[in-house]
């Protein structure tokens, strides 16, 4: 049997499960998973409805839900089709050929139809895996021209997510505002929001940290600010200098990166405001 993922989000009040399961029985969709959160902060409700059976009803299920939940309610039933991911890059690789990797391998839920960068470094990694590197340098021309051309490359690529693996430039409000929220997923390398901006590692290794760490976010017009999806850490120590402290926070990137698009490709996130709920 077909599975797909039902995606509620609407203001709180009492029965709202019932009502969700209630209306899935009616149309012979089994209930296999199911998590929700409440928020008493501002009264909203989100769940994650893992459903089997014919969706054939599916249109069906849409307009009965959103005639019985609260007004405004948002309910969405996923394709559960392959998506389809950009990634921008600079020089670095390690983020990069994680994605590759794993895109390659099957365990994620997506291909790699672009991978378009700045500089032409990373162009023979992208290309033992068969997928296209578009260069767009910045050399003789002006930031609003280069990204002018880097959506382009996004827009004709048809991708579903844009992926900042390592992509070593602060977006414009235009470039931020040309894609809706959710779209933009960045990898910082410090564990926000300490150590935002340039130069991290530097940062850490002149305050004497005893862990480094990673953050997935959305990206938002503030610089290191959107919301966060995933986060993790390691141990390190006083022998660390800035160059030791980047080759180990670089395990730490990619796996917290390839975590947060995992979740994001199960439809495990919800953005709240400038935070997420995941589950």
């Amino acid at each position: 049997m077909e599975k797909r993922i039902l995606l509620t989000e609407c203001a709180d009040s009492t029965g709202l499960i019932a009502k969700v399961t209630q209306t899935c029985f009616e149309h012979q969709l089994n209930v296999v998973r199911q998590d929700q959160f409440a928020s008493a902060e501002d009264s909203k409700f989100f769940m994650r409805t893992v459903l089997e059976g014919d969706f054939s009803c599916q249109d069906s299920v849409i307009r009965k839900l959103e005639q019985i939940l609260p007004e405004g309610a948002k309910v969405r039933l996923n394709d559960n089709r392959r998506r389809r991911l950009c990634v921008l890059v600079t020089k670095e690789a390690h983020c990069l050929g994680e994605l590759l990797m794993k895109c390659y391998s099957g365990t994620l839920n997506a291909d790699i139809v672009c991978v378009a960068g700045n500089y032409p470094v990373l162009s023979e990694l992208a290309h033992k895996f068969d997928v296209p590197f578009k260069l767009v340098s910045c050399e003789g021309i002006s930031r609003e021209e280069q990204e002018e051309r880097m959506m382009k490359v996004i827009d004709e690529a048809n991708a579903d997510y844009v992926i900042l693996a390592k992509y070593m430039r602060i977006l414009s409000h235009e470039m931020v505002s040309h894609y809706p929220l959710g779209k933009l997923i960045n990898i910082h390398h410090s564990f926000l929001p300490a150590f935002m901006g340039a130069r991290p590692y530097e940062q850490a290794f002149r305050r004497g940290v005893k862990i480094i760490g990673a953050t997935a976010h959305f990206v938002t017009d503030n610089l290191d600010e959107g919301p966060i999806i995933q986060q993790d850490v390691i141990k390190v120590n006083h022998r660390y200098d800035p160059e030791a402290l980047a080759k180990a926070g670089h395990d730490v990137e990619q796996m917290v990166l390839l975590r947060a698009i995992t979740k994001v490709l199960d439809d495990k996130v919800f953005i709240h405001g400038n935070k997420t709920v995941v589950f």
